[in-house]
């Protein structure tokens, strides 16, 4: 549904983009993530005709945005990083407003933000000005707006920077929702947990190049998966449990000897516990604890930039 082939945005000296590729299936969610600077809104704004590439090519439905924008921009539904709602106008009054842009009779316009007002949660704030709204319900007014003409792609440019959790979990399952109703969406994020929840597939994006692309499940085993954690009541065994564990491990094993532990790099921790106490025991070993940890895209992210991600809750202009 969404294609960028090598594409190139370059502002005087800086290189925003260095060649992306993107692809969002029909239907799917694609989350495009990295931190503030990496090129996700340059790419979104290329996609969405605000911005002219310098090289590469960028397709809606086979519509090239380059060549044919006007058919594009029918295409297309965009919530930017910050509400693009008039605070002076109530929210069905914001909502039919962008209805009558889009050339709906005033009839339609009000049905059809009717509509997106029952199913944003927003039906009780219809009538009141939007400049008393909170920062999770003007986003939320802001993607039922980009809703109006019932695009085919919707593009969710960091659409809950800035909000409180509570806001972010409302709109998380928004988007969630849209999900199920086969919406094809393209959401940038610099929030681990929001990528994880939300995409059926992630591409990560840094120094204005693609780096890696899969599942969150695959992307977390290119870094070497789960980990197991082993504390020994008596340290001078470890070597002895780490050659036990080899067969277990998809990487290097850790040893701590001042904390009686070690680490096993496992390719997926479920059931894995009993098995190892069971293995442990029979082998005479005293165990003081066992436990795991499940690898995070946090981990994904640090493992192919060196670095964690850089939150910056005022949002990203690169």
């Amino acid at each position: 549904m969404v294609v960028a082939e090598g594409l190139v945005k370059r502002f005087g000296s800086t290189e925003a983009l260095r060649g992306v590729d993107l692809e969002v299936e029909r239907g799917t969610v694609l989350g495009v993530l990295g931190p503030n600077g990496a090129g996700k809104t340059t790419a979104v704004r290329i996609l969405t005709t605000l911005l002219r590439p310098d090289a590469g090519r960028a397709v809606i439905d086979g519509i090239d945005v380059v060549a044919e924008p006007r058919r594009a921009r029918g295409l297309i539904g965009l919530t930017g990083q910050y509400a693009a709602v008039d605070e002076r106008l109530t929210g069905l009054e914001n909502l039919v407003h962008v209805g009558r842009l889009f050339h709906f009779g005033k009839a339609e316009a009000r049905r059809r933000s009717n509509q997106l007002l029952d199913r944003f949660d927003l039906s009780d704030a219809a009538s009141r000005p939007v400049l008393g709204y909170s920062g999770g319900m003007r986003r939320r007014l802001d993607i039922a707006m980009s809703l109006i003409a019932e695009p085919k792609v919707l593009f969710l440019d960091e659409p809950t920077t800035g909000l409180d959790p509570r806001s972010r979990v409302a709109v998380w399952d928004q988007i969630d929702e849209l999900a199920r109703t086969g919406t094809t969406t393209l959401l940038t994020t610099q929030y681990l947990d929001e990528a994880d929840r939300l995409a059926d597939e992630i591409a990560v994006i840094d120094l204005g190049v693609v780096i890696a692309r899969g599942t969150a499940a695959e992307l977390k085993r290119r870094v070497g998966g789960d980990q197991l954690h082993v504390v020994l009541a008596d340290r001078d065994v470890l070597p002895t449990v780490a050659e036990l564990l080899a067969h277990r491990a998809v990487g290097e094993i850790q040893l701590d000897r001042a904390g009686s532990s070690l680490t096993v790099p496992v390719a997926d921790v479920d059931g894995i516990v009993p098995g190892v106490v069971r293995e442990l025991d029979a082998a005479g070993i005293d165990v003081s604890d066992v436990g795991v940890r499940r690898s995070t895209l946090d981990d994904v992210f640090f493992a192919l930039t060196g670095r964690p991600t850089q939150v910056d809750p005022v949002g990203e202009d690169g």
